[in-house]
């Protein structure tokens, strides 16, 4: 089933030296069947993401889509899994200034909710969002407007406006990959600039889940800790996703 719709810190200089690029695109692809299905899940990716990659690796939606389908399939046999690959907004280049504010992000809630909402009509399924990067930040602005959803996975999240997990009624997961450089960008705002509040930080309340020694994009890569417990997020078992364990000190 297919559908097509009509920072890197406060590295500011170097963003407005890159010409605008070119529309990435619209495109929302359904692998499984919505109606008939036990749990959905919705992949909402972050910069760098067109129509012409949406499929080019486990990093991509498409790519992504199909990994979790996989893992889920030898985790749970018997749970349908209905899960939409979502470029449903325009994907900030990284190498942008637009990359740095919410606005993409602002036009990327608007139209994440408008495809919940048709999927809410079209089943009673659980839905969970699974947000990379700059998506998580789509993914909060949206769960913010009271959206029916039951899980909110981010992981490698440049930050939220929001001071705690308590702007959603569902369950807040949050994960970072030891390897990704995510981890070095200042979770702050600077008027335009920034997003806010790193939903990994003590006090925010989400529910922190390993995601194992990847890279920025490997959160999907088969056979990583990051994609057993997505997956595990996205079939409705809290229990079973690791926990984040306790950082040892000297």
């Amino acid at each position: 089933m297919r559908f097509r719709h009509g920072v890197l810190g406060m590295l500011a200089l170097g963003a407005l030296l890159v010409p605008p690029a070119q529309s990435s695109g619209r495109l929302v692809r359904v692998h499984g069947d919505v109606t008939t299905a036990d749990r959905v899940a919705v992949i909402v990716p972050g910069a760098d993401i067109t129509v012409d990659t949406f499929d080019t690796g486990s990093h991509r939606p498409g790519g992504s889509a199909r990994a979790l389908l996989t893992e889920a399939a030898g985790q749970s046999p018997g749970t349908r899994l209905a899960v939409v690959a979502w470029l449903g907004y325009e994907s900030p280049p990284t190498w942008s200034l637009d990359v740095m504010t919410d606005s993409a992000a602002d036009e990327g809630a608007r139209a994440l909710r408008r495809t919940v909402t048709d999927l809410r009509r079209r089943t009673a399924a659980p839905i969970a969002l699974l947000c990379h990067s700059y998506g998580s930040v789509v993914c909060a602005k949206a769960a913010a407007g009271g959206l029916p959803v039951s899980d909110l996975a981010l992981v490698a999240s440049p930050g939220l406006e929001f001071r705690s997990a308590t702007f959603t009624t569902a369950r807040v997961w949050a994960g970072l990959g030891s390897n990704d450089w995510m981890r070095f960008v200042p979770k702050t705002r600077l008027g335009p600039l920034g997003f806010g509040r790193d939903p990994m930080a003590p006090g925010f309340g989400a529910r922190l889940f390993e995601a194992g020694e990847g890279g920025h994009s490997d959160y999907f890569r088969p056979g990583s800790t990051s994609l057993r417990n997505l997956t595990r997020i996205a079939l409705g078992r809290p229990d079973q996703v690791t926990p984040l364990a306790p950082r040892r000190t000297a």
